[in-house]
């Protein structure tokens, strides 16, 4: 008798499960949905598009591609910072907030925290708006 065995006969008998997806290795269940894993990962690389270095005209890259790179190795050296407007829930008062602020931004008139710091960009508060500064 196996060890596994004895123990299965103390534990008693176990529910059945009704689907044989849910006890295979490469299935995932969550919530209503079984998706395979190898599924799941070709909708991961399906959101990118793969091109070759060679398809690419180096004088005039595409926009999507040049945002993807370190900002010293674009084709024109760009910051990935910016300034934006963010109006306050409360009073609704605008105010100029840098995107990469090391500090908490609070707003003028109502002492409302508008963004926290974190590592790099600075997290806004849940139901302020913003627009980038041109």
């Amino acid at each position: 008798m196996k060890k596994t065995d004895h123990i299965s006969k103390l534990q008693g008998p176990q529910p059945q499960s009704t689907s044989s997806l849910s006890r295979s290795p490469g299935f995932l269940v969550q919530g209503f949905s079984i998706l395979r894993k190898k599924e799941r990962r070709k909708e991961a690389v399906s959101k990118f598009k793969m091109v070759l270095q060679n398809d690419i005209d180096l004088l005039n890259p595409p926009a999507e591609l040049e945002k993807r790179k370190h900002k010293l190795k674009r084709l024109v050296q760009s910051p990935n910072s910016f300034f934006m407007d963010v109006k306050c829930q409360g009073c609704f008062n605008i105010t100029t907030v840098f995107s990469h602020s090391q500090t908490v931004v609070v707003c003028g008139n109502c002492q409302t925290v508008l963004c926290q710091p974190t590592g790099g960009r600075a997290k806004l508060t849940e139901g302020c708006s913003f627009r980038k500064k041109s």
